[in-house]
């Protein structure tokens, strides 16, 4: 009987799984769609510096018993200004909105807020980008639906828009309010 060695079944073994891999990642429901490990987590922790004079908000506040978004944003970000009204239009709605402002310079966050509103109950800085690390922002915007128990039921990477609402937000809030 002939000998088979490692290295001729090694390459074709390699290629299977990541051919499997990568047939697993396109048939998720959709594919652009970046993941979040944290979802059904409790939310990491909380680490911001004020900014201005605004309120800030921590993990207290993340365990309060309402469901409430938590959405990281900068001065700098053009889709932050995009997805601006329609957070506006959330917390008239009566959905408490939590900010953090990611990598920004002060005055420039201030300005942004007084310029197009401040939707936020609360909102802290986080220059160095470690809590946004923490909770594996990518970049911003990026929202998070944060259950009453202050567990992450989903998170959206980019703007808010109208069909986000629709399609991600929504269900998400809606099945995190029937959890409670």
């Amino acid at each position: 009987m002939a000998k088979v060695n490692i290295l001729m079944v090694l390459p074709p073994v390699i290629f299977g799984g990541l051919a499997a891999t990568f047939f697993i990642g396109m048939m998720r429901e959709n594919p652009d769609e970046l993941p979040t490990a944290l979802a059904g987590r409790d939310v990491p922790s909380v680490e911001m510096t004020p900014l201005g004079d605004l309120p800030m908000f921590d993990l207290a506040d993340m365990k309060d018993g309402q469901v409430k978004l938590v959405n990281y944003w900068a001065s700098w970000c053009a889709p932050c200004r995009v997805e601006h009204p329609n957070l506006e239009a959330l917390r008239e709605q009566g959905l408490p909105i939590y900010g953090v402002n990611y990598k920004d310079n002060p005055a420039n966050a201030l300005d942004f807020l007084a310029e197009l509103g401040n939707p936020y109950e609360a909102v802290g800085q986080d220059g160095n980008g470690r809590m946004a690390l923490n909770w594996g922002v990518y970049g911003v915007p990026e929202t998070y639906v944060i259950d009453g128990a202050g567990r992450i039921v989903t998170r959206h990477a980019g703007p808010v828009t109208q069909r986000v609402i629709e399609g991600v937000l929504a269900p998400a809030i809606e099945k995190a309010r029937a959890a409670e």
